[in-house]
């Protein structure tokens, strides 16, 4: 009988670990696909985000103007999120910045 080694038989995908700006950029992608507008819960999904680091960075886009809030305007109301100008610029430099560094 043949001993198998450790890690032998099964792929393991190698994770890689996202900077704070990887994620700061899935957040600002997640809203401007979705036409601009979305629900947190939207955007958290989209970004593959868990809820506590969701809440951070959101946060952060939020409290520094990246990103604005407004109450919907539909039955179901709550608030919804959009980028702003703002937003939109510094989605536009991470993407550039990101493929530059890409080679």
């Amino acid at each position: 009988m043949a001993e198998q080694r450790i890690g032998q038989g099964k792929r393991r995908r190698k994770k890689r670990i996202r900077s704070r700006w990887d994620i700061i950029l899935d957040i600002l992608r997640a809203l401007s696909d979705e036409g601009g507008v979305a629900k947190k819960t939207h955007v958290m999904q989209t970004a593959y985000l868990d809820w506590r680091n969701f809440q951070k960075h959101f946060n952060f886009l939020l409290e520094h103007g990246f990103i604005g809030e407004r109450e919907e305007e539909s039955e179901e109301g709550g608030k919804v999120y959009y980028l702003t100008e703002k937003g939109k610029n510094l989605l536009k430099g991470l993407w550039v910045v990101g493929e530059a560094l890409r080679y």
